[in-house]
């Protein structure tokens, strides 16, 4: 059998003696907001894959006698002078004469901060036993009387005396990659149906966009409600995970199928799809082989600015309790504290969490933004 014939991205890449994907990264360079954005993201997910490493505590690493810590002061110089090392001043805990529990920084003591340290052990990569942090502090000397802490708390600790931002790396695992994996089902799933939609037409395009439809009419977040329910209470945090992931992409792959329906509609009557059929080829290698691909600047610019959606809903889902759950750290089960005014008021820390879903949106919508313009085949070229 003759080979299929070209498609215009065969074509343009023939032309062009190279790939479209260094075409499109060159573009893609000339944008100092697109590579801000994919700076933030490569910052945010070396957190998520090394938080075992970055964060000097583990995620339920707990101190009871230092709930709501604020963030360590790290200092140069005290009373005894200037250090070229930073160090932290030892928390002394101790009884008044009130019988109330007091704390109180020991100004006297000097607990440096060290690099790469042997501390707990646990799995790198959750393959490899080690006991390497990033960075710790040096424990206090003992004395006979109080007790003393030297916990290194940079974003400070929440109630239960954990530390933030070592919460914040490990929870980076949960809200940094639920958008990927949510968004890849939801492209597969998208994909196919508007694919086969479009390209079939008659019965079975008005089966699946009449299907799709129901879906998009009900209101999104309370849809999200209706799904979690469904599942058990009882579940375990990695069930949770893939069951949020599952209810994002039900709830997701509509729009994007309604448009790859519409472009697959205008590819079907071009001449290669004609000449691809009257050489007999089966419809569904027609439509994976030479429709999808003419659609790949568009899919990956609407697969970019829609992983935040799937951020947002992780969070949004986890803030009201309904998807992870404590101890297992995500940004949003840990923004839970700041619904409290009280705590929020007497803890602003506790929105540590929040600036960092920011974080990860704005930069998942600037790439997208600077990979848009890339792909734009109208765009002059220089």
């Amino acid at each position: 059998m003759p080979d299929a014939p070209a498609s215009p991205l065969d074509l343009t890449r023939r032309a062009s003696g190279e790939r479209p994907v260094f075409v499109a990264w060159r573009a893609f360079r000339k944008s100092r907001i697109g590579l801000a954005g994919l700076a933030i993201l490569i910052i945010l997910y070396a957190m998520a894959v090394f938080a075992d490493f970055i964060a000097p505590y583990h995620f339920d690493d707990q101190e009871r006698d230092l709930q709501w810590a604020p963030p360590t002061s790290i200092r140069f110089s005290d009373a005894n002078g200037f250090s070229l090392r930073p160090f932290i001043h030892p928390i002394r805990s101790y009884i008044d004469d009130d019988f109330n529990i007091r704390q109180e920084a020991d100004t006297t003591q000097r607990c440096y901060v060290r690099f790469f340290v042997t501390r707990d052990e646990h799995r790198f990569l959750e393959l490899i036993p080690t006991r390497l942090r990033l960075f710790g502090v040096d424990p206090p000397a003992a004395r006979e009387g109080d007790t003393y802490y030297t916990r290194l708390y940079l974003l400070g600790a929440d109630l239960s005396g954990r530390d933030i931002f070592s919460r914040i790396c490990y929870g980076a695992r949960i809200s940094m990659t639920i958008g990927l994996i949510g968004s890849f089902i939801t492209l597969v799933i998208g994909l196919l149906l508007g694919g086969i939609s479009g390209y079939f037409g008659g019965a079975t395009d008005n089966a699946l966009q009449r299907f799709g439809e129901i879906i998009m009419l009900l209101p999104g977040f309370y849809l999200l409600l209706m799904l979690r329910f469904m599942f058990p209470a009882d579940m375990s945090s990695v069930e949770v995970y893939f069951a949020v992931i599952a209810i994002l992409a039900l709830v997701g792959w509509p729009g994007l199928a309604r448009v790859i329906r519409g472009m697959v509609l205008s590819i079907r009557g071009r001449d290669f799809i004609a000449a691809a059929r009257a050489m007999g080829l089966h419809p569904m290698r027609i439509i994976i082989k030479h429709v999808l691909p003419n659609t790949a600047g568009y899919v990956i610019v609407s697969v970019t600015l829609s992983i935040p959606g799937y951020i947002l809903g992780e969070s949004a889902l986890s803030v009201l309790g309904l998807g992870i759950m404590d101890p297992i750290p995500s940004w949003g089960n840990m923004l839970q504290a700041a619904l409290s005014i009280t705590d929020l008021d007497d803890h602003p820390w506790v929105l540590w969490p929040g600036l960092f879903i920011f974080l990860a949106v704005m930069g998942f919508n600037l790439v997208g933004d600077a990979l848009r313009d890339a792909l734009d085949p109208k765009r002059v070229k220089g």
